[in-house]
């Protein structure tokens, strides 16, 4: 074996002071998600394991490590808001991480404006400059080699309703660095933000 590389097989424990693997796989977009039970209370949460997954339709999803409120809010009512965290919300998205019981409503220990959604019932963060209205489309627990659940569950929802403040659309086309969004790294508390000076392009190549 290497020298210079570090090995180790994830089931016997990875020997170093801080897991590495939600810190390679980074940094990773924040699924801030918006949720209502139906006895009406809202619940605000952010998700580290989230991303885009497809195009047309547009779906997007979350994992939930253990059933956690925003679980079992999306299998009552099949509704969720996906609401950008950004540099000035940080520590407002921060303080809805508070694992509060289910009669806590996280819009309101963190600060936060819920404002109605267009399609869905579930209302979005007014302070966020873009979000994503979304209806469930799978809830699946996600599997280990063994073929066992291990507590985990992937959500997917279709993006039915898309909310952009205006002023990041610059001649039409969405300006990311803008928004200035924030992102998990894999630290304990490590956080960064994506900024303009750090933007490089590449044309995709083209098949000779």
């Amino acid at each position: 074996m290497s020298d210079h590389i570090h090995f180790y097989e994830p089931a016997h424990g990875h020997g170093l002071p801080h897991d590495p693997f939600n810190a390679i796989v980074g940094p990773r977009p924040i699924g801030w998600i918006a949720t209502r039970s139906n006895a009406g209370v809202l619940n605000l949460a952010p998700y580290s394991f989230f991303n885009a997954f497809n195009y047309t339709p547009p779906l997007i999803g979350f994992a939930s490590i253990g059933r956690k409120d925003t679980l079992r809010n999306i299998e009552e009512n099949g509704e969720f808001v996906w609401n950008l965290a950004t540099r000035p919300l940080a520590e407002a998205m921060n303080a809805s991480c508070t694992p509060a019981p289910p009669e806590v409503d996280e819009f309101a220990l963190a600060g936060l404006t819920p404002v109605a959604s267009r399609m869905i019932a579930v209302p979005r963060v007014a302070e966020s400059p873009v979000s994503f209205e979304c209806r469930r489309t799978q809830i699946i627990e996600l599997q280990g080699l063994n073929g066992d659940g291990v507590g985990s569950w992937l959500v997917l929802g279709e993006v039915v309703g898309v909310h952009i403040a205006r002023h990041l659309l610059v001649d039409g086309v969405y300006d990311t660095a803008a928004a200035a969004p924030i992102l998990r790294a894999g630290g304990p508390a490590d956080y960064f933000e994506i900024t303009a000076d750090r933007l490089f392009k590449m044309r995709r190549p083209a098949w000779p």
